[in-house]
């Protein structure tokens, strides 16, 4: 196909705004609790309600975009996306913000498997696949990287909600490019959409995140969060007890038996996990605690970012050399030792000795989500292209957004152990966060509020010191996993390999 680049070229524009999505919002949060009066449990939901939207809804769009066919599904979600970027940027109460966010996300999740879909289908050479994979993951990783310099321009000189606005002309452009250069891709002999399918994936998924949610606020003995963690895992077994018994399932189960498959899956899951967390912790570290602006914040993380771009297009040629585990494993070795350096931050920085790590870091995470969706793409048959493609990214937003709600939890929670306020500061506001606590601040004396902002940066960095530690020996014990469950895995996973496999 001659266009095909071109093909790549739009995907990787949708794609780019995803990702961009998820970290736009991270250095408006501290504006929307002095704008909306949001409280610390209203943010972590403002940030994750879109992550959670799309997980919740990838497998069955997946399906949907199989069905229909993927430019169809992408041009649609593309629209709907725009106009769900304007309710949300004009979302006058947290609670409205939320449900905004959530409209994103079921528009988000009509266009991340069509996008990986359409370049399966498109690139069938292996070695053109990888890289192509290569060249989708390294732009889903400068979105991240975008993501906070974008919000930083715009914070810098207007509202909150102008972080949202931008989401319009852009996929503006996606809807034009893919109308004119897309081809229409489709399984011919696919099915009608199990309903019943639907509903218990989409209501398992969501019910154990909120049992998660709600175990990391409530404590995992509550009556809420056992009712709710059984409920859900109950209702994702149904799921996948009703698709081994389909002739047209949402899932193949059956590709969950092949190693690799799972080991990918996983890996990307907890490697997303770890690195969603990553980015909310700074931005509120270097806004909060050492005073930089949204710009100068997202400047500064912007080399980690793009950093992971250039290890997803140099992770190709690595696999001819490391074999795939070997990369996947190097890469998050890479990560881990970035964490550990984390937990040394401190109320002052030396950014020079920080860039070095920062691009480790992010190196690392572009060599492991290339590989691993490169290995997940390649285990499906063109024909659902799309179904694949939704399970891996389910396991990227899901784990996103879990990585958020867990160890954002965890960062809060040391923030508030550790919190020793001055005498006669009232603890409600200052104890909820450090943006609470600065606020607070700024109504007090300066002898009292120079107090409570020393005493508040201190608690929080003791949750940033904390949460490097559990990231840091996470993503050690995913790289020992990845290293096994990949191994024996070819460096070039030939088409008529995997359509004998299946």
């Amino acid at each position: 196909m001659k266009n095909k680049w071109s093909c790549l070229a739009v995907a990787c524009l949708a794609t780019l705004l995803l990702s961009l999505d998820l970290t736009v919002l991270h250095l408006a949060l501290p504006r929307l609790v002095a704008d909306l009066g949001a409280t610390s449990t209203e943010l972590l939901w403002i940030s994750d309600m879109y992550g959670f939207a799309l997980a919740g809804l990838l497998v069955t769009m997946g399906n949907l975009g199989d069905r229909i066919g993927r430019k169809r599904l992408l041009l649609i979600g593309a629209v709907a996306f725009g106009a769900a970027s304007v309710v949300t940027a004009y979302a006058p109460t947290p609670e409205l913000l939320i449900a905004a966010r959530a409209l994103l996300g079921v528009a988000g999740a009509t266009i991340m498997p069509s996008t990986l879909s359409i370049i399966r289908n498109v690139f069938t050479e292996p070695g053109e696949r990888t890289a192509a994979v290569g060249i989708w993951s390294g732009m889903s990783a400068a979105g991240f990287a975008v993501g906070p310099v974008v919000g930083g321009l715009l914070l810098d000189h207007f509202w909150w909600g102008s972080v949202f606005l931008i989401n319009v002309p852009i996929m503006a452009v996606v809807v034009v490019a893919g109308f004119l250069v897309l081809p229409e891709s489709r399984n011919p002999d696919a099915g009608r959409i199990d309903l019943v399918s639907v509903v218990l994936s989409f209501t398992g998924v969501v019910t154990v995140i909120y049992a998660v949610k709600e175990a990391a606020h409530q404590g995992v003995g509550h009556a809420d969060v056992v009712a709710a963690g059984v409920a859900g895992v109950a209702l994702l077994a149904l799921f996948v007890w009703r698709q081994t018994r389909l002739a047209e399932p949402l899932i193949d189960v059956r590709l969950f038996a092949r190693r690799a498959f799972t080991a990918s899956i996983l890996t990307n899951l907890l490697a997303i996990f770890a690195m969603s967390a990553m980015m909310l912790m700074f931005a509120w570290y270097l806004q909060l605690v050492l005073g930089w602006s949204p710009l100068q914040a997202g400047l500064a993380q912007l080399p980690g970012g793009l950093s992971g771009a250039v290890g997803g297009v140099l992770a190709a040629r690595l696999i001819r050399h490391l074999g795939r585990n070997g990369v996947v494993a190097l890469g998050l070795a890479m990560n881990a030792g970035s964490f550990l350096y984390y937990a040394t931050l401190g109320t002052e920085l030396n950014y020079l000795t920080l860039l070095p790590v920062m691009v480790i870091g992010g190196m690392g995470v572009g060599f492991a989500f290339t590989v691993n969706n490169d290995n997940v793409l390649a285990t499906a048959p063109r024909q659902r292209a799309g179904a694949a493609a939704a399970v891996s990214e389910t396991s990227f937003e899901l784990g996103g957004a879990l990585g958020i709600a867990i160890l954002g939890t965890v960062l809060t929670s040391a923030y508030r152990a550790s919190l020793e306020l001055p005498a006669g500061v009232p603890g409600e506001a200052a104890g909820e966060s450090l943006a609470g606590a600065l606020n607070v601040a700024a109504a007090l004396p300066s002898e009292q509020a120079g107090q409570l902002v020393r005493a508040a940066q201190a608690a929080f960095l003791d949750g940033v010191h904390l949460t490097s530690l559990v990231t840091a020996g996470l993503l050690a014990v995913v790289a020992v996993l990845a290293l096994v469950g990949l191994r024996g895995v070819p460096k070039e996973i030939p088409e008529e390999v995997l359509t004998a496999a299946h």
